[in-house]
């Protein structure tokens, strides 16, 4: 797959370029690729909300994402 990275003017990449022949192929591999909206059970979008609404409540209880992945990671090479 031909792809091109975009970046930021830090060099962070911020997004991804396919050209059209290759998506056009994915799409067909994977039908349903393209469709802007999921059915996502209404059970799990209450659920992220109220993840949300405790975290704008509380963000000093939140983790740190990066920090938990080194400890799994420092715990899973012991």
């Amino acid at each position: 797959m031909n792809l091109q990275f975009i970046s930021d003017s830090t060099g962070k990449t911020t997004g991804v370029f396919i050209p059209i022949e290759e998506w056009n192929a994915l799409k067909d591999k994977y039908t349903g690729i393209e469709e802007g909206e999921r059915n996502i059970p209404s059970w799990q979008i209450q659920e992220v909300e109220k993840r949300l609404k405790d975290y704008e409540n509380n963000p000093e209880e939140g983790l740190n994402f990066d920090k938990i992945l080194d400890d799994i990671e420092k715990e899973l090479n012991v």
